[in-house]
């Protein structure tokens, strides 16, 4: 067989497959890929600024949502926490510890019908609430857990 012809058949079948990775979808730019992130909610070093940033005005206190963290935290370098949002169309949560210098430690976007659930570890300097805000429906809910903290972990 000559050998140009089993090369050009090579190049054509993976710019053929190249092709179809493009127009599904499966190739992007990096960029393409990353998510927008609230870069102000994540900077501000107060809570009430955390809180305006995320857009969270009007806050509703929920018993729907379900805070899963120890009531104390051995080493705050590494405090696993836990939400579970009952509340229908749930489109996001964030996960805020109240005493830490950037208290916004974690947003989640929620896919439209999927469960609300996110799970993370957290890394908190001293004793404080963590508060949850769960977006669902446009409305903003909240809930708090305090966590005891014995040895720091934000420096």
């Amino acid at each position: 067989m000559n050998d140009l012809r089993r090369t050009f058949l090579k190049l054509s079948g993976s710019a053929g497959a190249v092709a179809v990775a493009v127009a599904a979808g499966l190739l992007r730019s990096g960029q393409g890929w990353a998510a927008d992130w609230n870069k102000d909610a994540f900077a501000s070093k107060a809570l009430a600024d955390a809180l305006k940033n995320l857009g969270a005005a009007n806050l509703i206190e929920s018993k729907d949502i379900v805070i899963t963290a120890p009531d104390i935290a051995e080493n705050g370098a590494v405090v696993p926490v836990a939400v579970t949002s009952k509340i229908p169309n749930t489109q996001s949560i964030s996960i805020l510890a109240e005493k830490n210098p950037f208290p916004l430690a974690a947003s989640f976007d929620i896919a439209t019908g999927g469960e609300g659930y996110v799970s993370t570890r957290l890394k908190m300097g001293q004793t404080s609430d963590v508060r949850v805000v769960v977006k669902a429906g446009g409305k903003y809910y909240t809930a708090a857990k305090e966590v005891k903290v014995t040895i720091g972990g934000c420096g």
